[in-house]
């Protein structure tokens, strides 16, 4: 079970009380939201896309606020987005959808950071189950989620013209 692989994960960085499972679904941002009492911008959403040069994968994780800019993602990593399906999410990161995050992969996909999550303190990504979640600081989230780098691929978060 993919919230075992993470909880093991946090375990061993001394963090696994932090684990929140809750009764009810977190699966979307309203969800999760609404049963961890916080507003939906500060849950931390995580998307699987298909790699460079159309193999593997790699994950973005975003603000609960955020969509991805295909014109910002072409220009941050030099190739057009391309979501995984939940089969292939669920094949190749170990989490279904719901429940993506970057901990506790299947494979050492490289995670990306994005520059929306910079404007709170604290965020809560999912945990790899539809009813998990762990609020960590936006350092914790970049070094426990093995962050590659942060990237601007995303839009509808900030007060900006569209281009």
């Amino acid at each position: 079970m993919s919230v075992e692989k993470v909880k093991a994960y946090f375990r061993s960085v001394g963090r696994e009380k932090d684990v929140i499972e809750l009764k009810l679904s977190s699966a979307t941002v309203q969800l999760a939201a609404e049963h961890l009492h916080v507003e939906p911008e500060r849950i931390a959403k995580t998307l699987a896309f298909r790699g460079e040069n159309k193999e593997g994968a790699m994950l973005v994780v975003m603000a609960g606020d955020a969509k991805i800019d295909n014109k910002k993602f072409r220009h941050e990593f030099g190739f057009k987005a391309h979501m995984l399906s939940p089969e292939e999410t669920l094949e190749l990161v170990g989490h279904a959808v719901g429940g993506v995050c970057p901990f506790g992969l299947t494979h050492d996909w490289p995670v990306f950071m994005d520059e929306s999550l910079k404007r709170f303190e604290t965020v809560f990504p999912a945990c790899g189950s539809s009813n998990s979640a762990i609020e960590l600081t936006i350092d914790d989230l970049y070094s426990l989620g093995n962050g590659k780098s942060w990237v601007n691929a995303c839009k509808g978060w900030q007060d900006e013209p569209e281009a």
